[in-house]
């Protein structure tokens, strides 16, 4: 498992604290300091099974000011989301194929349940 995560954020914080409860071995990713490439935001995406502005943080100043009300591409939003990566919600939990939005971090349980199946 690997997790996106912020260490400033609190929900990334219980996230983390759940999967370890749960006796999950994940990796932590730093996405801040360490930004996801085009090519990772497209196979996370997919992952997610969303549109790349499903994983917009509109509550950020800079989508705010400079992308709020515009009409924007996939193709476009993502290369922004790499730029950007402030712009990424979090956190996001990876388990093979599959990825979920931990908001709110109990819904990173359904990919334990797919992993119990597995």
């Amino acid at each position: 498992m690997i997790i996106y995560y912020n260490p400033k954020c609190s929900t990334c914080r219980q996230t983390k604290d759940l999967l370890e409860e749960n006796n999950c071995e994940f990796e932590i990713r730093d996405y801040l300091a360490e930004p996801p490439s085009q090519k990772e935001l497209k196979e996370l995406i997919q992952k997610l099974g969303c549109k790349p502005f499903d994983i917009v943080r509109q509550k950020e100043p800079i989508f705010i000011n400079e992308y709020k009300g515009k009409k924007i591409t996939d193709a476009k939003w993502i290369k922004i989301l790499s730029e950007n990566p402030i712009l990424i919600e979090r956190p996001i939990v990876i388990e093979g194929k599959k990825a979920v939005i931990g908001r709110p971090p109990l819904l990173v349980l359904s990919l334990l349940k797919k992993r119990k199946k597995s």
